[in-house]
């Protein structure tokens, strides 16, 4: 545990860059926050992969430290700076009531070309997602329904941006992801692999998910942004597209809540 007691700590300089996530970027950095999402930081970083080494330094609270201190001290290679939450609020510039952030470094987004998808039975994909909390509630439901990959496509938010992160509740440090690269010829990349693209839309003419069942041995999630939907390019490069019947009360789901219930269908409710 370090005290800070001063804005102008050279240590913690890099924090007040939290509230502009462009800037963190340029640095090649991203901010985690809480106090369940930063202990899972610190433990992707101090494991073998993709985050290996990735956590810069956390910044607690007195209070935060206090709770905190058995995982503080079990990852003591990652300097932790404590400062008073005045300090706090005022290097970042707003109140971290949470009393908890930490620094990490983005690991390189690999693309789907150059990614091994033999382990990978359902991935996620979407396409103008750029909404961080609907992309972060993505995650988690990818976490939650083994879920081995997302691909973002075109226009989709950074799920390395805070509101992301602490919505995934640490997933997006988790569940692999890669960037689609030419769109949507990413999709045939799928197809070629024997996944079945099955493309979510409020069409009432499409398969109703409770009576889907893949012909493939492998599925890929296809959802666009709430409004729009999916371009029409990425319908024409879908092998089914699949609906969630809904009362009529309101016409359409939020994407992230829709695709929460067709991981579900794909992954539990169809188990032999």
């Amino acid at each position: 545990m370090i005290p800070v007691a001063s804005l102008d700590d050279p240590r913690v300089a890099a924090y007040r860059w939290v509230a502009q996530p462009e800037r963190l970027l340029d640095d090649g950095l991203f901010a985690v926050e809480g106090r369940l999402v930063v202990p899972r930081l610190l433990a992707v970083s101090a494991e073998p992969g993709r985050w290996f080494g990735a956590a810069v330094s956390v910044l607690l609270s007195p209070a935060a430290y206090e709770r905190m201190q058995a995982v503080i001290d079990a990852y003591a290679t990652v300097p932790s700076y404590v400062a008073p939450q005045h300090v706090i609020d005022e290097l970042v510039g707003f109140n971290m009531h949470r009393g908890c952030l930490a620094l990490a470094l983005r690991p390189p987004v690999p693309r789907i070309d150059s990614f091994n998808l033999s382990d990978t039975r359902v991935a996620v994909v979407l396409e103008g997602v750029n909404n961080p909390d609907n992309v972060g509630g993505i995650f988690r439901s990818a976490a939650a329904f083994d879920a081995g990959l997302v691909m973002l496509g075109p226009a989709c938010a950074d799920p390395l941006y805070r509101k992301s992160v602490r919505t995934s509740m640490g997933a997006a440090l988790e569940v692999p992801y890669v960037s689609s690269g030419e769109w949507p010829a990413a999709l045939d990349r799928l197809r070629g692999q024997d996944f079945e693209v099955a493309a979510l839309t409020t069409d009432n003419a499409a398969v109703p998910i409770d009576r889907y069942r893949p012909k493939k041995p492998r599925v890929a999630l296809l959802a666009g942004a709430e409004g729009p939907g999916l371009s029409d390019s990425a319908f024409a490069h879908a092998d089914v597209h699949v609906t969630i019947p809904m009362t009529g009360r309101v016409d359409s789901l939020n994407v992230a809540t829709a695709v929460a219930i067709a991981l579900y269908h794909l992954t539990v409710s169809q188990r032999p």
